[in-house]
């Protein structure tokens, strides 16, 4: 209630709340990103933190030189000391500095730790640090600071770990969880996964094939070919669609019999995907109204760009909400 302006980076955000924060009394602050994939159990984290008796840990995973430039990568001396960090690094010269040592039992390939986004900090460290300045990034700004000033402390973890925060990202992360053994399993009954509970009806299927699905509740779904693909809540799938390497987000409601009349006399399609509709590589938005006889399926290999009703990233056809593609559509 003190300012207007919405949330301009991590940094920024918890500033905005730091009253929140310490209006209770806290030993440690633990601050966790929101756009991550991954299962830990923090009371781990927490305790090697108050054991190393750093002023901010920070939970940190072994990738690999490939993996490295999309990162926050870091320096670990011994101990589990932070010596440097470096953002994104993509020159050679960064590369082979900031190159570690793979831990006994890890992937060879694994030469760099990098930044997991979950940090724990001391409160009045973190209010110094908050308030010091007005950087707006703990990646970015933060980070950097805290490394060149205080005792800074890495976590390593061992598990499954995504950042999901880019189209690409997010996409083959979701697609992973229909492989008959993914790399992140939700099912796990000693640490389940519970999603937000809708009390729709289950999904009625008829008439398809799929392979390598993932099918949320509330859909009807008839007649189709589904490979390799998420299709979310409240989904309506007409006869005769193919969905090939797609993430469909669902619908965050019904239509009624007379909204789908008014669809008809605008000449615009229902909610879902129509008749005789053929996606693949896409990421279909809530609520979108894909047409019959649609084709979504970049042929071109078009690696950025938009047209009417959709953008292209890293060769990922996006169609955003409520987005209406007419029938016959070709993208």
């Amino acid at each position: 209630m003190d300012d207007t302006n919405w949330y301009q980076g991590t940094a920024d955000a918890v500033r905005k709340q730091l009253r929140e924060i310490l209006s209770r009394r806290r030993r440690q602050c633990l601050i966790l990103s929101g756009d991550h994939l991954y299962r830990m159990d923090y009371r781990a984290f927490v305790e090697e933190h108050r054991a190393s008796g750093a002023d901010v840990s920070i939970a940190v995973k072994p990738v690999t030189r490939e993996q490295a430039p999309g990162l926050g990568i870091l320096k670990v001396g011994d101990g589990g000391r932070v010596l440097d960090f470096r953002e994104k690094p993509t020159s050679e010269a960064d590369l082979d500095e900031f190159q570690q040592l793979s831990p006994p039992g890890s992937d060879p390939r694994e030469l760099y730790l990098a930044s997991m986004g979950v940090y724990v900090f001391e409160p009045e460290v973190l209010t110094s640090l908050l308030l010091g300045g007005d950087s707006h990034d703990f990646g970015a700004h933060i980070i950097p600071e805290a490394i060149h000033k205080l005792n800074v402390h890495a976590f390593s973890f061992d598990g499954y770990w995504a950042d999901i925060g880019t189209i690409q990202s997010f996409y083959q992360a979701n697609l992973g969880l229909t492989d008959a053994e993914p790399r992140y399993e939700f099912y796990r009954p000693d640490w389940p996964i519970y999603t937000h509970q809708r009390h729709l009806a289950a999904s009625r299927i008829q008439g398809c094939r799929i392979e390598k699905g993932i099918i949320a509740e509330g859909c009807r779904i008839g007649d189709a070919e589904i490979e390799r693909s998420i299709v979310g809540v409240r989904t309506i799938i007409e006869s005769r669609v193919r969905l090939y390497n797609c993430v469909v987000m669902g619908a965050d409601y019904y239509e009624s019999v007379d909204d789908r009349a008014r669809n008809k006399d605008r000449g615009q399609p229902n909610i879902g995907l129509g008749s005789g509709t053929v996606i693949h590589r896409a990421i279909i938005d809530k609520n979108a109204r894909i047409g019959s006889n649609v084709i979504i399926s970049n042929d071109a290999g078009v690696q950025q760009g938009e047209g009417e009703g959709y953008v292209i990233s890293d060769g990922i056809v996006v169609i955003p909400k409520d987005a209406i593609i007419p029938d016959g559509t070709r993208i």
